[in-house]
């Protein structure tokens, strides 16, 4: 393979290796700190990270306030205490070496005011801030005011070119690379557009070229692209290197640090990444965001996947082909669905599915009674994690609200990503991976169940493999 020369980010020589951050709880000071060490970017997640008591005990992120926006200001003390714990960490195991960076969503609950609350106090060791999930419009002037750079994660030249023209030609110079990330192949929260089929990989390397074609319209050829997404060997990649076409790179590598000494994932979980085939990571639009997201096919999506399946819409008179009279609800209200859809709610309601919930897009789901007060209870004690969520309804903005019914096809991800971060069942909680974590299984530095530090890993990564 080609030499991996090192690049220049957030104002420090580094190898050109940064670690994807993993909310919630995921990636930590510890396991980026220890990035950073082996001469990479780090980046710990500021997205509800843990905070510890004196016993170094993480600290549970419990609710008692009556009402959601009350709820939400509890989430945004504890996102701020986190993030500025795990900085503190992450400081402290670098050793100055590599640089550090701080990844939040933009679409997470109180984004900007969690920003600003981490950076007030850890500005000086917090080195680049990289953020994706929605379009960070104001991301650059946030970077600005503390005089950080900042790494947008976009999937396409489009979606980067709208973002420079509305903001970041104000602050080019605090623009320290553009985060590609495959909207096909990584993990978690992925940026496919309504006009791309989710179904149709595309190759990266053209999306690449016409990324560096915006950037280089906008002056911007050496500042690098960060390839994120389904790298796994860079000998696989020798293309991108030194090719004028592409420019100044470097890869982003989310999965795989899962799976060393330094991750605070469980052992379980470790274990179950060592396990994967081909083919058991789901690209699936279940997420309230109202994104697709990639994450690991357990009992957890299955579940989700048939809930969306036991589905009909409905009427509430009799309208077209809607004309077969069906009760729902404790006081058997009527509505009007279609015969043939008719005797499959029946059917359903036969196999103890009897409670039926309604969906914004005027269907009807069919629940277990346990399943229908699982989803009613998780809605109620919403906690605004997000600036918009589809399954309780639950915005930021000043009415509080989305405007459309919840949907109940949908999940609380905060519920979820909190207990599979702190030993939940893997087999009964969101699994975020990227598509290539069968690979685990067939890479022979992982036989007999060898898991790496991190330091391990990057040297490896740097050799190619």
């Amino acid at each position: 393979m080609k030499a991996l020369n090192s690049i220049l980010m957030s104002g420090a020589e580094v190898l050109p290796l940064v670690e994807g951050g993993k909310g919630v709880s995921i990636s930590t000071g510890l396991s980026s700190g220890a990035w950073a060490a082996a001469g990479g970017v780090g980046t710990f997640s500021g997205v509800n990270a843990d905070s510890f008591d004196d016993n170094g005990k993480a600290i549970p992120q419990l609710y008692h306030g009556r009402t959601r926006k009350d709820r939400h200001e509890e989430l945004v003390k504890y996102a701020i205490a986190g993030g500025i714990e795990q900085a503190r960490i992450a400081h402290e195991t670098r050793g100055n070496a590599g640089a550090l960076h701080i990844n939040v969503l933009w679409e997470m609950g109180g984004a900007e005011r969690v920003l600003h609350g981490v950076l007030e106090k850890c500005r000086n060791i917090i080195h680049g801030i990289t953020c994706g999930a929605g379009m960070p419009y104001r991301l650059g002037e946030v970077a600005a005011k503390y005089g950080l750079y900042y790494y947008p994660i976009i999937s396409s030249g489009r979606a980067f070119r709208a973002l420079w023209k509305r903001a970041y030609h104000k602050f080019s110079e605090l623009l320290g690379g553009v985060v590609y990330e495959d909207p096909w192949l990584a993990g978690g929260h992925n940026g496919l557009s309504n006009s791309e089929d989710y179904r149709v990989p595309e190759d990266p390397y053209p999306r690449i070229v016409e990324l560096r074609k915006v950037m280089n319209e906008a002056g911007l050829q050496r500042t690098p692209i960060i390839m994120a997404g389904g790298v796994w060997w860079l000998s696989e990649w020798e293309h991108f290197l030194d090719n004028p076409e592409v420019g100044p790179i470097a890869f982003q590598f989310g999965t795989r640090p899962l799976l060393t000494k330094e991750s605070p994932i469980s052992d379980i979980w470790k274990q179950k990444l060592l396990q994967l085939k081909k083919g058991d990571v789901l690209l699936h639009r279940f997420s309230p965001t109202g994104f697709y997201s990639s994450a690991v096919r357990n009992s957890y999506l299955n579940e989700l996947e048939m809930r969306s399946d036991r589905q009909i819409p409905f009427s509430v008179e009799p309208l077209g082909e809607h004309t077969a009279p069906f009760d729902i609800g404790l006081r058997k209200k009527q509505v009007y669905v279609t015969p043939h859809d008719k005797e499959r709610g029946d059917a359903w309601r036969a196999q103890g599915f009897v409670e039926t919930l309604k969906t914004p897009d005027s269907t009807l789901i069919f629940v277990t009674p346990e399943k229908a007060e699982e989803i009613r209870a998780d809605q109620t004690a919403c906690m605004g994690c997000l600036s918009a969520c589809a399954f309780s309804n639950w915005s930021q903005n000043e009415e509080g609200t989305t405007g459309h019914k919840a949907d109940p096809r949908s999940f609380c991800i905060q519920k979820t990503l909190q207990n599979i971060a702190h030993d939940g069942n893997i087999d009964n909680e969101l699994m975020f991976a990227g598509h290539n974590a069968y690979r685990f299984g067939l890479d022979p530095w992982y036989k007999n169940g060898f898991i790496p530090t991190v330091k391990q890993l990057v040297e490896r990564i740097a050799g190619g493999l």
